[in-house]
């Protein structure tokens, strides 16, 4: 059972984001997205779950199933003005046992203030999402995450302007996740946490510059060469920017 990209190229706003990427993921493991900025990480990431299709290329999931899936977007993609407290956005995280429009029974209420509990916001059920800092809201996702009980974890920068306190915490429940056996995948900037947290890690500038044991991937000289590689694809985008320009 794997998660395998053969060939895949996705393209952002109609211009290759990541290109010719093959490879699979550790089952079982956690694995980061790690490379410069504008490498194609999220890009990639939304491939995976679905949210944006290949031009070429495959993902295939293997055994696991769309249903399997937990996905944590980036805090920006995510409307906080939606009128809903915490406790009812975390129980979104039993959409697979109630249905969408299903109404939460009392051991699904035991189920979601638990996991409010394990993230240390068991006094903020009631509270509106609006009213959560950036730190906090994070916890309600993650929180959603463990009522999903999902066997494939994908998380976009999930520790980006996040506390030291609440960074460590949510850290703890990757480790968690990892001795159960669960796959996690995570596009990360940081590159202390990629090293200390994931045994995985796949080197992206658009495209593959390594990929496998972590220890071995983030070299020196690998990481010089995602750096290369960035700046050469930056430099192509501004030339093309301005032909556009003149166009």
């Amino acid at each position: 059972m794997s998660i395998l990209l053969d060939n895949l190229t996705v393209s952002y706003q109609r211009r290759p984001a990541v290109h010719h990427i093959s490879g699979q993921f550790v089952i079982g493991e956690a694995t980061a997205i790690f490379g410069p900025n504008g490498a194609g990480k999220s890009t990639l990431l939304k491939a995976l779950v679905g949210a944006l299709k290949p031009d070429a290329g495959t993902v295939r999931l293997g055994a696991f199933r769309r249903c399997d899936m937990a996905y944590l977007p980036q805090q920006s993609e995510i409307d906080r003005s939606v009128p809903v407290s915490v406790l009812e956005l975390v129980s979104t995280g039993l959409w697979h046992a109630t249905g969408p429009f299903g109404r939460l029974s009392r051991h699904g209420r035991d189920q979601a203030v638990l996991a409010l509990e394990q993230v240390g916001l068991a006094d903020f059920a009631l509270r509106p999402i609006a009213a959560l800092s950036s730190g906090q809201f994070q916890r309600v996702l993650f929180a959603r995450i463990l009522l999903q009980d999902a066997q494939l974890i994908l998380l976009d920068e999930p520790f980006t302007a996040m506390d030291a306190k609440t960074t460590g915490d949510l850290l703890m429940l990757v480790n968690r996740w990892r001795s159960e056996g669960r796959t996690v995948i995570a596009v990360l900037h940081d590159e202390e946490q990629v090293r200390a947290y994931f045994p995985q890690t796949m080197l992206l500038a658009r495209e593959v510059v390594s990929w496998g044991q972590t220890s071995e991937v983030l070299s020196a000289a690998n990481l010089k060469k995602a750096v290369e590689i960035a700046a050469h694809w930056h430099a192509q985008a501004e030339i093309c920017a301005v032909d556009e320009g003149h166009g």
